[in-house]
């Protein structure tokens, strides 16, 4: 039989167990832990009766209060979308000039097209819709497809080299690593198209290269550039003469990039977001290049 020891400090009793010369106190739990495990207890029973709780194979036990979390959030979804009804209305009965028109209604675009695009847009584009490496800026008026609310809602709903029957498709071919060009000239078309957004990489020390480049360039890129570099927004084809690069405008990248080539890509929206959305984040993302400073 074990005896047990009294403390002499505490008074209590002692288990008789020691470990590393400490005797452990046969002290009772405390009355507010109890309490405090009986009350939990008595909750946990209340809310198995009032609330859904209990699997039961494919179904579950409802709750005499029937409270539905389902039902609750379908409610809400559908008083949301009663409160947009009006003006999702007029913005779909309205042209895109007519939206524009009315700031009332264009501030309501702000608003709801900043959620979208900050839901939807913002991981490549940024919050502000700046952009970053490889995504274009959305705030500038230099536009790959064509700006205005018409042109980027095309964008939105078919996409870019996306799986959209209608898909956008633009790329840029790969000239060196597809030896269409041999690195040479590769090197001396980069140079003259970086020397179109930035003059003083033409130099005196370097016109034979600017007139190589400038060869190769109009035998091989003005198909798609034009003969004056700007562009062509029927083939999603950049201006090279402003100074806005999507991947990059040192003399490097833009070897890196006739040399290997690029295809960018934009998801179509048209399965995820309602044609009332598209076309509020067209327009929302229109007015962002007019409202940067």
């Amino acid at each position: 039989m074990e005896v047990k020891e009294v403390d002499p400090v505490s008074g209590r009793k002692t288990t008789g167990h020691i470990w590393n010369g400490i005797r452990e106190l046969d002290t009772p739990i405390p009355r507010g832990v109890l309490l405090f495990l009986i009350v939990t207890h008595i909750f946990a029973v209340l809310w198995w009766v009032l609330m859904p709780t209990w699997p039961l194979g494919k179904t579950y036990t409802k709750g005499v209060l029937g409270a539905d979390q389902k039902a609750t959030v379908e409610a809400s979804i559908t008083e949301g979308i009663g409160e947009r009804a009006p003006w999702v209305s007029r913005i779909e009965s309205l042209s895109y000039d007519e939206v524009r028109a009315d700031e009332p209604l264009m501030e309501t675009v702000r608003v709801n097209g900043h959620q979208l695009f900050g839901d939807n847009c913002a991981a490549c584009h940024g919050r502000d819709g700046k952009g970053r490496e490889n995504y274009p800026d959305l705030t500038d008026d230099d536009w790959i497809w064509g700006g205005g609310p018409e042109a980027i809602a095309q964008t939105l709903t078919v996409g870019i080299n996306s799986r959209h029957a209608e898909s956008r498709v633009g790329q840029m071919p790969a000239f060196g690593r597809d030896e269409m060009l041999d690195a040479g000239q590769v090197v001396d078309v980069a140079s003259y198209v970086a020397s179109l957004s930035d003059p003083a990489v033409s130099t005196a020390d370097n016109v034979d290269q600017m007139d190589r480049g400038r060869e190769v360039f109009q035998t091989t890129c003005i198909a798609c550039h034009g003969e004056d570099a700007k562009g062509n927004p029927e083939l999603g084809a950049p201006n090279l003469t402003d100074n806005r690069w999507i991947y990059g405008g040192s003399l490097q990248r833009i070897i890196a990039t006739i040399h290997g080539g690029r295809q960018g890509h934009m998801p179509t929206w048209d399965e995820r977001l309602a044609p009332a959305e598209i076309k509020v984040l067209a327009l929302y993302v229109d007015d962002l290049g007019k409202r940067a400073p």
